[in-house]
């Protein structure tokens, strides 16, 4: 039978006290820009871009403790990119065309998001990397 790995579970519950906090916060402040007259998208975009800052920060040192790891900004932008083109769409989609309440759109996709997000920095942003000799020439092995 597999296990979750310590370090892995150790890993989600940071995230997932980094993300609760982080993503609360964001929220609080979407309702409060969309109630101060600003648009659901561009309230989206500034509590989104806020939070990607903050949370690339202490998830860089605390969650996946790296230090110097060469990619990692590049490939933590790719991943919010990507996931704010997702919140987009849902935002566009489920409020836009269907008319369901952009609060509950948004709560929606910020949960969907904080998954999608997991998954992307452990296996993707803050990956592995092993230095390994090989006949030939001295390859790097990301896992």
């Amino acid at each position: 039978m597999n296990t979750i790995p310590t370090h892995t579970i150790i890993q989600l519950i940071r995230y997932g006290i980094i993300g609760v906090t982080s993503n609360a916060l964001a929220y609080a402040g979407y309702l409060l820009i969309v109630y101060a007259g600003c648009g659901e998208k561009l309230s989206m975009t500034l509590m989104y871009l806020a939070g990607a800052t903050y949370s690339y920060s202490v998830n860089y040192r605390w969650t996946f403790k790296k230090s110097g790891r060469a990619g990692a900004p590049f490939r933590y932008i790719q991943m919010h990119v990507s996931g704010y083109v997702i919140n987009l769409i849902l935002l566009y989609v489920f409020f836009d065309q269907l008319h369901y309440p952009h609060e509950i759109v948004q709560a929606s996709a910020i949960i969907l998001l904080a998954a999608y997000s997991f998954l992307a920095c452990k296996y993707y942003v803050f990956r592995d990397c092993l230095l390994y000799t090989s006949d030939a020439a001295d390859d790097l092995l990301c896992v």
